[in-house]
């Protein structure tokens, strides 16, 4: 059997595990660690492997990182570690890759199955082949597209988090203009990411003349799920923007092969999302409304999907 270690670094959590790169399955399910208990990755992944005593150290290893890579080193966005190529190889792997981690998602995205992701909104049928657009929220916000056509397929690596925000409404101006003043420039990461929900609840707080503190994202959350008419708007209006984006990097990428939203905060608004604002939103193009409107989008429900496109990438650098 052909074990590789793969990795899965967010800005909070680090997912590990050991996978059989011949068939695709996990020795033993992942591991979860908070990034914030470690001082750096390399005390992490001594600790991940001090955890396996009697088990095969494997001798490749892939890493998908919640940052910009570029030759081999990355610097995270949301979290002050670094992790090389160069240095896995130090730490006694014969062969390492680092990759972005919406890359990995990317990567995986043609073999997912069925119950690997949930559709919001119209069904597309038939399906239709071509390029496919993943992005989604979490500590940061992510995006990257499996590009497809009659040549073949490749990944397109981005930082399209970054990209501004652009309001859609007169409120959402206002958030634009309160989240100015507080950072210059407001780039779709302030708004959609799990502190971007924080923001965008405190400035519709603002907005509202409420002095409600904003709390945390998962506080925000379970609150508009109790019914909460603060926290419920907040979570509406960000499934609405996030809607606008997805249509946005739909129409950028041409992404006929639908649109897929990962990170961990989508999963966790399975309802509000399937309510009908961000479906709205996505198709809301004006004159290109046709155009999205042929577009699915499906939530990514697979909690490991970017460990197998981490051991993916090792498989396509082989």
């Amino acid at each position: 059997m052909s074990f590789v270690l793969v990795g899965d670094i967010g800005g909070t959590h680090a997912r590990l595990a050991v996978l059989d790169l011949a068939d695709g399955g996990f020795a033993a399910p992942p591991a979860t660690f908070p990034c914030s208990g470690y001082p750096d990755f390399e005390t992490l992944l001594a600790a991940y492997l001090t955890s396996r005593p009697t088990a095969p150290r494997p001798t490749q290893v892939a890493v998908a990182v919640a940052g910009p890579v570029n030759e081999g080193l990355a610097r995270f966005t949301n979290l002050p570690w670094r992790v090389s190529e160069a240095s896995l190889r130090q730490a006694g792997f014969a062969r390492a890759v680092v990759v972005n981690d919406f890359e990995a998602l990317a990567l995986a995205a043609p073999g997912m199955a069925p119950g690997d992701k949930v559709a919001i909104g119209p069904t597309v049928s038939p399906s239709r082949p071509g390029t496919v657009a993943v992005l989604g929220p979490g500590t940061g916000l992510g995006a990257a597209a499996y590009c497809v056509d009659a040549r073949g397929s490749a990944v397109l690596v981005t930082e399209g988090g970054h990209v501004g925000f652009s309001p859609s409404d007169e409120v959402e101006l206002e958030v634009w203009r309160i989240l100015a003043r507080r950072f210059g420039r407001v780039s779709l990461e302030r708004v959609l990411s799990g502190p971007g929900l924080v923001n965008l609840h405190a400035a519709l707080n603002e907005i509202a003349g409420c002095a409600q503190e904003s709390g945390s994202p998962a506080e925000i959350i379970a609150a508009a799920q109790s019914g909460d008419a603060s926290a419920s708007a907040t979570v509406r209006r960000f499934c609405s923007i996030l809607g606008t984006a997805a249509g946005d990097f739909a129409l950028a990428y041409g992404a006929v092969g639908g649109v897929l939203l990962a990170g961990g905060i989508a999963p966790r608004m399975l309802d509000p999302l399937a309510a009908g604002g961000f479906r709205a939103a996505f198709e809301r193009k004006g004159r290109l409304s046709g155009y999205v409107s042929a577009i699915s989008t499906e939530v990514v429900t697979h909690p490991f999907l970017a460990l197998l496109g981490a051991a993916e990438s090792l498989r396509r650098q082989a």
